[in-house]
C-alpha cells in the first residue's frame, strides 16, 4: 500500500471530524476547512491507488 493511501486516509478522517465541528459550533471557516481537507484526501487516496496500480499491487 502506498504511502499516500494512508495519509489521503487519515486526512479524509481529520476533514470529517473538522466539518462535524464546524457545524457543531457554528463556524462555517471551519467547516469549509474539512471540506477541503476531505477532498485533499480523497485525491491523495486516488493517486496512492493508481501508484499502487502500477506497481501491481
Amino acid at each position: 500500500m502506498d504511502k499516500d493511501r494512508v495519509k489521503g486516509s487519515a486526512q479524509q478522517a481529520k476533514g470529517a471530524v473538522k466539518e462535524v465541528a464546524g457545524k457543531v459550533i457554528g463556524d462555517a471557516k471551519l467547516k469549509n476547512e474539512g471540506k477541503a481537507d476531505k477532498t485533499a484526501g480523497k485525491i491523495r487516496n486516488a493517486i496512492g491507488g493508481l501508484k499502487d496500480a502500477l506497481r501491481g499491487k
